[in-house]
């Protein structure tokens, strides 16, 4: 009997001891399963996947045995609508977040004039009049006083309006007579002279005529973003509005093998040059690292701009509504081509009239088994009705939000349509997550910082980094941290349909994940948004790590 029982334990030890390719233990590890916060304190993992999560560090031999030293290990996070080339571009080119007025905008500028520029062309990006004394757009004229030989094209922080000089204008054939497009502004001084600013639809007649990207320098635009966004814990992300040069280049870094992050695409509907992919259909693959089976289609602008559409009028621009960037049957035409070739299609929507006008064609264009299917999505979901909030769940559309626009927004938005409206249904994270809707966290990046943990922190406190207001500015829509680590990790995967390969730390997942210097679920909440990331692994390999 003595004999049998020790064969019997040799056996079990013999299948415990099963070689296996890694092993990090010592560890506080955390992961989503069926919507329920797990812990565990070892993670085997093999051929890029998770083979199981131990409870304690398990009696087993493994190839590589790294020592956790006792830190937070979560599933890398993921962002849900991010535009990556753009971000890429926006490290090496002007800088104008934080510019605190026009002159402070217009010396960044200056010091970039000083670098070699063989194309004609300076791009830059990020401010925002809202955070300048006067509050009001900025104009050619004090680009003109920089250089009348280069073109300048500065995006607004929200990329829905772009700040040109003389030169821009004169190039793309813009003066006092060029009619205004469907959904965009030429703004004009007194004398009806074009100020340089360009509003939604508008910046089009600027972005179509500025020299293509260079294929090369479009991959490493790419890779740089891609490298910024592992370093801060982000290991994959939804790129919100893709042209067909950022698919190409895509293309070609998942053949090279050498992404250190994953894309899951959404390709722009109204680039013509993006039909052939259109029609091919879904580009996955077995890695998982590059995946293209959406579409992103803007149907209004944003508040910063009063670009929102809206039922009522904005408080400080009576008589104004904002607009619809397309009319209804365009909109509805390019939603019907995209679901014909069975793309999900996730529609920008900010103001309460755009969300209205997207969710009826969402629910008027397909039947809820297929809806369902589909994952059809809104992109911000910022300003709602409040009766518009329980269809996301009855509909079957999910909300991909984002909450640092709301701790970003909160002076300007009251401004725009007054408090009284934001708490009947603006920024509204929590009654949708409890709605029962899928909704998944992203940040819009680089429209906001790319660091996920200033989205956990400001949906989790609802106060900007500086900790105002000290109560939170819409307390009673925050979440509690498995809610908001639910958001960034596994209800983020479902919105991009990889809820069985990422997201979370699972037996046959990939072996996403990230070590942090502060335990996530420990740390004050208000300094949640100062986490660190020691290191970063997508599939098994590290891409990067603080040393």
């Amino acid at each position: 009997m003595k004999f049998v029982t020790g064969i019997i334990a040799t056996l079990i030890f013999m299948l415990n001891s099963a070689q296996a390719s890694t092993l990090l233990y010592n560890i506080k590890g955390y992961t989503m399963e069926n919507g329920e916060l797990k812990t565990f304190a070892a993670l085997e993992f093999d051929n890029g996947k998770v083979v199981r999560t131990y409870d304690e560090r398990p009696n087993i031999r493994a190839t590589n045995m790294i020592d956790g030293g006792g830190k937070a290990v979560l599933p890398g996070l993921i962002d849900t609508h991010g535009h990556i080339s753009w971000h890429g571009r926006a490290l090496r080119s002007v800088d104008l977040i934080g510019t605190t007025h026009e002159r402070d905008a217009q010396d960044r500028v200056r010091e970039f004039l000083k670098r070699p520029n063989s194309s004609g062309w300076l791009w830059g990006r990020g401010w925002n009049q809202e955070h300048w004394p006067s509050k009001q757009f900025p104009t050619k004229e004090t680009l003109d006083a920089l250089t009348t030989d280069i073109a300048i094209v500065l995006n607004r922080i929200d990329g829905h309006a772009v700040w040109v000089n003389s030169k821009t204008l004169e190039l793309v054939g813009i003066d006092r007579n060029t009619p205004e497009p469907q959904g965009g502004q030429i703004l004009k001084d007194f004398n009806g002279e074009p100020t340089g600013v360009l509003i939604d639809t508008a910046m089009n007649l600027v972005i179509n005529k500025m020299p293509a990207n260079d294929h090369n320098v479009l991959q490493d635009e790419i890779m740089t973003a891609l490298n910024d966004m592992v370093s801060l814990g982000m290991t994959s992300a939804h790129d919100a509005g893709i042209k067909s040069d950022e698919v190409r280049a895509l293309i070609a870094l998942r053949e090279k093998g050498i992404m250190p992050a994953r894309v899951y695409g959404m390709l722009d509907v109204l680039d013509p040059t993006n039909d052939p992919y259109l029609e091919a259909g879904i580009i996955t693959d077995d890695t998982a690292m590059m995946e293209i089976r959406s579409v992103k289609i803007l149907s209004d602008g944003t508040m910063g701009s009063r670009g929102a559409a809206m039922m009522e009028e904005f408080s400080d621009m009576p008589g104004h509504t904002g607009d619809l960037l397309y009319t209804l049957e365009d909109l509805e035409a390019q939603m019907v081509r995209a679901m014909a070739h069975g793309f999900q299609v996730n529609a920008h929507a900010i103001g309460d009239r755009a969300n209205r006008v997207v969710l009826d064609m969402f629910e008027r264009l397909q039947d809820a088994p297929l809806r369902k299917k589909m994952r059809h999505r809104i992109e911000h979901a910022q300003i709602l009705d409040e009766a518009d909030i329980g269809r996301f769940q009855e509909l079957g559309v999910a909300a991909s939000i984002h909450p640092t626009h709301a701790t970003s927004d909160k002076g300007m938005v009251e401004t725009r349509i007054g408090r009284a409206r934001i708490e009947e249904g603006g920024y509204h994270w929590r009654d949708l997550y409890l709605s029962g809707a899928h909704v998944g966290g992203g940040s819009d990046f680089p429209v906001e910082p790319v660091n996920p943990f200033y989205g956990l922190h400001a949906v989790v406190t609802s106060k900007d980094r500086d900790g105002m207001p000290t109560a939170g500015w819409m307390p009673d829509q925050t979440l509690d941290r498995v809610q908001a680590f639910d958001l960034f990790t596994a209800k983020a995967a479902f919105l991009g349909h990889q809820e069985t390969e990422i997201g979370s730390l699972l037996p046959g997942y990939w072996a996403d994940f990230i070590i942090l210097d502060e335990d996530y679920f420990e740390v004050s909440a208000d300094d949640i948004w100062k986490i660190k990331v020691l290191k970063t692994y997508v599939a098994g390999n590290e891409v990067y790590s603080a040393e």
